[in-house]
């Protein structure tokens, strides 16, 4: 007889628990594989979102047209009109070995200078400026030099006033000493020296290696 709980009697024993074992999960290759990656080269998990390309950076406004440079652009066509003036007055010296005549090579060498001014003056007005080389130690916004400019246009007008008078060794020596004073050169007697000594070289080397006579000037018969 069994005896029921709620009389005070002993309760009836249980049968034990059977232990249920539950299987390992296998775990997956890929999984194994990147566990064993370094943690440098395992992927991103998925919550991560996508990088974001770094924003364009402002170079600040844009360039002013720099008008000093319409100056060379303006001396460029003007060489190249007088050099096209100029050829226009040579004569018609043609023969068996020149068929072309000396007319057509300075008249393209006028129209290459006017193309590069105008090109030139379209890159100025779209804002293109001169960059310093590497290392070059040149600060592009000082101001210009205007005497050293203008010392070394002097020195190119004097000679070419006195080249027919006075000859290309006197007007050359000119020519060289005062673009070395122009430049900041003070050593007097030794640019004189020099001045001349290029003047003679150039002198004979047009005259024995080209076989085209500078002028003489006063010095005709000397030299």
């Amino acid at each position: 007889m069994t005896t029921r709980p709620d009389r005070g009697g002993e309760q009836p024993s249980r049968p034990p628990a059977v232990e249920t074992s539950v299987p390992p999960i296998p775990e997956q290759a890929g999984a194994a594989r990147t566990a064993d990656l370094p943690e440098a080269a395992r992927p991103a998990p998925a919550d991560v979102p996508p990088t974001v390309g770094k924003p364009a950076v402002d170079d600040g406004p844009a360039r002013k047209p720099d008008r000093a440079q319409y100056g060379v652009c303006a001396f460029l066509a003007l060489v190249g009109g007088l050099v096209i003036a100029d050829a226009t007055r040579i004569g018609r010296a043609i023969n068996t070995a020149d068929p072309i005549g000396p007319k057509p090579v300075p008249i393209l060498l006028g129209v290459l200078l006017l193309i590069v001014a105008a090109v030139y003056a379209v890159d100025v007005a779209r804002g293109g400026a001169g960059e310093p080389e590497a290392g070059e130690d040149v600060d592009l916004t000082s101001p210009i030099d205007w005497r050293t400019v203008l010392l070394l246009i002097g020195a190119f007008l004097v000679n070419a006033v006195l080249i027919d008078r006075l000859g290309w060794v006197i007007s050359g020596t000119l020519l060289f000493w005062g673009s070395a004073y122009a430049l900041g050169n003070r050593h007097y007697v030794r640019n004189l020296l020099i001045a001349v000594a290029l003047s003679l070289i150039t002198f004979y080397a047009f005259a024995i290696g080209l076989g085209v006579d500078l002028p003489a000037g006063v010095l005709q018969g000397i030299l």
